[in-house]
């Protein structure tokens, strides 16, 4: 970056040149064609100066435009990454679920008729505990009329 103080200088060297090679007159000013190419030479190294200010400030911006879009780029990585294990997070979630689901519905389908043999096997137990306790009653009255009919036939026994 040329600042105004390194033009100046230029343009002083330019003019101590000039006077040393002796194009300046005796009376220490420049001739009018002289003059002319001075400020010519001058325009043209004020030129180049805010030329090079310009590319360098466009370097320096697309130092920072690069910069940037490297951490943009570094950031939407993360980003991916994050999203990635978050995937990861849910879906054996969902899979574990679906699973779970898959045997829920498994085993319903396999206790559907288990329960239904289960009644009929309640059902079952109940009328043969019925019978059971029938045949239980019918014993101990026939017991009962044995008894009675072993004490009325042998009144003997009694007295014994």
């Amino acid at each position: 970056m040329t600042t105004q103080k390194q033009i100046w200088e230029q343009q002083q060297s330019q003019m101590q040149r000039l006077k040393n090679s002796g194009i300046i007159s005796h009376n220490g000013s420049p001739t009018k064609d002289d003059k002319e190419e001075e400020m010519t030479r001058s325009a043209l190294a004020m030129f180049k100066a805010k030329e090079e200010e310009i590319e360098k400030k466009k370097m320096e911006v697309k130092e920072k435009v690069q910069a940037q879009l490297g951490r943009v780029e570094i950031a939407t990585k993360r980003l991916a990454d994050i999203r990635e294990e978050l995937e990861a997070l849910t879906d054996p979630t969902r899979k574990e679920v679906a699973v779970v689901r898959k045997r829920i519905d498994i085993v319903n389908r396999e206790l559907k008729p288990l329960g239904q043999s289960c009644q009929k096997k309640e059902k079952e137990y109940k009328e043969a505990l019925e019978a059971f306790n029938e045949k239980n009653r019918e014993k101990t009255q026939l017991l009962g009329k044995l008894m009675e009919v072993n004490v009325n036939s042998c009144p003997q026994m009694e007295a014994f």
